[in-house]
C-alpha cells in the first residue's frame, strides 16, 4: 500500500557536476538568488537568514558590492527548516529558480571541501556511532550532558562548541529495535484496519534518544490492527545534510532505500516517526538521487506517522477505545512535518481524541537539529524559536506537543525563561504519545 501523500518533487540537483563546487559558480548563483530575494522580502521574518542577507545588501548598496564572504554569515544563520522553500513565489518551475535551501547547502558543501567544518563538528553529527557508545555508558553520558552540570557542561562547550546551557538529547542502554524486537504489541486483528502491514523506520532519534515514541507508534498501530516491524539500517544522513556532505547523504539514501525496498515488494508500507527523515526520504534523496529507482520509489511509499494514523481513520476508521485527556494542547507543527505538504495531520489526528481541544502554532522553534545545540547558534535559535516559544506559553495549555523532539525541548526551554512564574509544561509530547495515551497504551 503506497504511503498517504508527500511533497511535490523539487527539481533534481547535479551536486556531481563540477560548477556545483566551483567557487565562482557558487558565488554566482548566491548573488542571483540573493537579488530576487531581495526584491521580494516575504521570508523576511522566517528565521535570521534573510535579514542577515536584505542587511548585507541594503548596506552595500547593490547586490553586486556585496563581498563574497558577507554570504557566509547568511548561510551559518540557517537552519535548513525549509519554511521558505513552501511560501517562495519563485520556485521552479518559475523562471527564476530559486530553491533557497539547496543553496545554503551547496554553500556547506564547498566550506566542507574547503575544511571549513571542524573535526568535532563532524563527530556531532555521527548519531548512529555516538547512540552505540554513549548507549553503552547511557547513565554516565546522560548525567554529563545535564544541563546545569558545572562540573561537565563548560568543558563540552569549551571542546565541542556545543553551548553549555543547550538541552541535550538523552541517551538509553537498550536500542529501540532490541526493546521492540523483545516485546512487541500484540495486534488487534479485529480493528478496522486489520490486515495492514507497516514497517517503521525507526530513525537515529527515536533509536538511541527516545524509544517511547516508537513504542507509541507501534501500540497505536497495534490498537488500529497494523502489524509492524521495526527497521533500522542507519541514519537518513539529515546531520551530514547540515554540514554539506552530500555524497555522504546519498550514500546513506542508497543504503536505506534498498534495506527498505524489499518491504516495499512484499507490500508493506514505510512509517517515518520523525518528520525531518521522513521529508529526507520524500524529499531531498530524490532531489539527490533523481535517477535511483529504489530510492524513488521508497519516496512514494513513505508516510509520516500522523499522515498514516489519519489515513487509516479516513480509510478504515479508527479503532474505538479513545478517552479524553486531562487537559489541552498546545501542538507545534514542526517545519519538516509542514515541508511536507502535506497539511497539518497531527493537528487533525490529534482532534481525533475525545473533547480534545488542539491549538495549532506553526512558527520555526529555531532549533534546527544538531545546528541548535552550538554556541554561536544557540541565542539566534532562541531568537527565532520567540514567538512559537511565547505563544506557548501564553496559551496555558498543561500539554505541549511537536513532531519534532528537540523543537519541543527547545521550547520547553524558551518557556522557562518568558514563563514569568506561571506553570508550564516541562516536557514536550510527540503527537503520537498523546495518541497513545489517550488509548490506554503504556509507552
Amino acid at each position: 500500500m503506497a504511503g498517504q501523500g508527500g511533497s511535490e518533487t523539487r527539481p533534481a540537483i547535479d551536486w556531481q557536476a563540477p560548477a556545483y563546487l566551483d567557487a565562482g559558480a557558487l558565488d554566482d548563483e548566491l548573488r542571483r538568488v540573493a537579488g530576487v530575494c531581495h526584491t521580494c522580502r516575504r521570508c523576511e521574518d522566517l528565521c535570521e537568514s534573510f535579514p542577515r542577507l536584505f542587511n548585507l545588501i541594503d548596506s552595500a548598496g547593490d547586490v553586486g558590492a556585496v563581498k563574497s564572504t558577507g554570504f557566509e554569515s547568511v548561510g551559518a544563520a540557517c537552519t535548513l527548516c525549509d519554511m521558505c522553500y513552501p511560501v517562495c513565489p519563485y520556485t521552479p518551475p518559475h523562471v527564476h529558480t530559486v530553491d533557497f535551501p539547496a543553496l545554503m547547502v551547496r554553500q556547506r558543501a564547498h566550506a566542507l571541501r574547503d575544511g571549513g567544518v571542524g573535526r568535532m563538528e563532524r563527530a556531532l553529527g555521527q548519531t548512529d556511532r555516538n547512540g552505540r557508545v554513549l548507549g553503552a555508558f547511557a547513565a554516565l553520558a546522560n548525567w554529563a550532558a545535564r544541563r546545569g552540570n558545572w562540573l561537565t557542561r563548560p568543558l563540552i562547550e569549551a571542546f565541542a562548541g556545543v553551548h553549555r546551557d543547550a538541552v541535550l538529547p538523552r541517551f538509553h542502554a537498550r536500542s529501540f529495535s532490541r526493546q521492540a524486537s523483545a516485546s512487541p504489541p500484540p495486534v488487534d486483528t479485529g480493528a478496522p484496519a486489520a490486515g495492514r502491514k507497516a514497517v517503521i523506520y525507526a530513525t537515529c532519534f527515536v533509536e538511541y534518544n527516545s524509544p517511547g515514541i516508537g513504542h507509541a507508534a507501534q501500540g497505536v498501530l497495534a490498537k488500529n490492527g497494523v502489524e509492524t516491524k521495526v527497521v533500522y539500517d542507519e541514519c537518513c544522513g539529515m546531520p551530514q545534510l547540515e554540514r554539506g556532505d552530500v555524497a555522504e547523504v546519498c550514500r546513506r539514501a542508497r543504503r536505506v532505500a534498498a534495506a527498505l525496498g524489499s518491504w516495499i515488494e512484499r507490500g508493506w508500507d514505510v512509517i517515518v516517526p520523525i518528520p525531518s527523515c521522513a521529508l529526507m526520504m520524500k524529499t531531498t534523496w530524490p532531489q539527490y538521487l533523481p535517477d535511483d529507482p529504489a530510492v524513488a520509489r521508497l519516496a512514494g511509499h513513505t508516510s509520516d506517522i500522523s499522515e498514516y494514523v489519519v489515513g487509516i481513520a479516513r480509510d478504515e476508521g479508527l479503532a474505538e477505545g479513545m478517552a479524553p485527556l486531562d487537559s489541552d494542547v498546545a501542538l507545534h507543527q514542526a517545519c519538516h512535518a509542514r515541508a511536507q505538504d502535506i497539511g497539518a495531520k497531527a493537528a487533525v489526528m490529534l482532534r481525533m481524541i475525545p473533547q480534545s481541544n488542539v491549538l495549532m502554532m506553526q512558527r520555526c522553534a529555531g532549533h534546527g537539529g544538531t545546528w541548535g545545540v552550538m554556541k554561536r547558534n544557540f541565542d539566534t535559535g532562541m531568537k527565532v524559536g520567540e514567538p512559537v516559544i511565547r505563544q506557548a506559553a501564553e496559551s496555558g495549555r498543561a500539554y505541549l506537543a511537536s513532531e519534532c523532539p528537540l523543537a519541543g525541548d527547545h521550547i520547553v526551554q524558551g518557556m522557562e525563561r518568558v514563563a514569568a512564574g506561571r506553570a508550564h509544561p516541562t516536557r514536550a509530547h510527540h503527537p503520537i504519545e498523546l495518541m497513545a495515551k489517550s488509548y490506554g497504551i503504556d509507552t
